[in-house]
């Protein structure tokens, strides 16, 4: 089997490519993101679907997505306001793949805690 090398503007952190990755690769914006895929929900709603986000960091993180073009927010002239927020349609596009890695995330987490474990075993019977 031939190995072949990355695509080389991946492995530059200053490249477009890895700027655009960052948008989406923290655990608080893909938890958003993930969270908004179904449709749109308030901030309260958001706080209390994503466990132990602080209601400070969902309102920057919700910000910096609307500010990327991947959350839209619409305020509605009531009082007291209502405010909704929801994935744009380029936002729609991250929803793909973040649903593979999801899934991913399901079918393999076992095997990566029997290769913690079988690591952390290694290296203590090193270690004595």
């Amino acid at each position: 089997m031939v190995h072949k090398a990355p695509k080389q503007p991946l492995l530059d952190i200053q490249s477009q490519e890895w700027q655009a990755l960052e948008l989406v690769a923290d655990k608080w914006s893909l938890m958003v993101l993930y969270a908004l895929a179904e449709g749109k929900l308030r901030h309260g709603q958001l706080h209390r679907l994503i466990k132990r986000i602080s209601a400070k960091m969902l309102t920057q993180v919700l910000r910096g997505l609307e500010r990327d073009g991947l959350v839209a927010r619409k305020v509605y002239p009531v009082v007291p306001p209502k405010v909704e927020y929801a994935l744009t349609p380029l936002g729609q596009t991250v929803v793909g793949p973040l649903r593979v890695m999801c899934q991913w995330a399901e079918e393999h987490w076992q095997e990566v805690l029997a290769a913690r474990s079988s690591y952390d075993e290694r290296h203590e019977a090193a270690e004595d």
